[in-house]
């Protein structure tokens, strides 16, 4: 008999993941798909101002909804799944010299654009008129940049936000 609850519990498990991870992936859609419909229909700003935040509620709503469903068991399964293929396709632990000072560029490139795009801007040819092309490229330099550079960089990062973090430097050169 309690071989017959264990294949219950199961298929309960089962089932409520799946409708979990369904409710999940709907919470995404909503406000990917349904806020760039309703910004291109021609109603009122009010209008899509309302739709759009309801849109982003109701995502919400369904996706901690999603979260209560999974149950504590099947969260910890779809985030274990999810840290798996992260960690999969991420950046590796460390990089070699070359790698890293290229990464380095593409991390600093955007960010010193970013602060001499308001004085250089008359010598940009096509700056104002595509704005958001530039600001686009450079933010996903920028994410890309962040890959190049390994996980080291990200502990380095990170320490930024650490108080009590502590620089170590190599003495002697390799």
């Amino acid at each position: 008999m309690s071989q017959d609850n264990q294949q219950t519990e199961t298929v309960e498990f089962d089932w409520k993941l799946k409708l979990g991870l369904a409710m999940f992936i709907v919470s995404m859609l909503i406000p990917l798909l349904g806020i760039p419909i309703i910004t291109g229909l021609s109603l009122s700003t009010t209008l899509t101002t309302t739709i759009s935040g309801a849109m982003l509620m109701a995502g919400e709503v369904l996706g901690v909804s999603s979260i209560a469903v999974m149950g504590k068991p099947g969260f910890a399964y779809i985030k274990a799944r999810v840290a798996g293929i992260i960690k999969q396709y991420g950046p590796p632990q460390t990089v070699s010299r070359k790698r890293y000072s290229i990464g380095l560029f593409m991390f600093l490139l955007p960010i010193l654009f970013g602060w001499t795009m308001p004085y250089a801007a008359e010598y940009i040819p096509g700056l104002s008129e595509h704005l958001l092309i530039y600001a686009l490229t450079g933010d996903i330099i920028l994410i890309i940049s962040l890959f190049v550079l390994g996980g080291d960089f990200w502990d380095k990062l990170s320490s930024l936000f650490i108080y009590d973090a502590k620089a170590k430097f190599r003495t002697g050169h390799q």
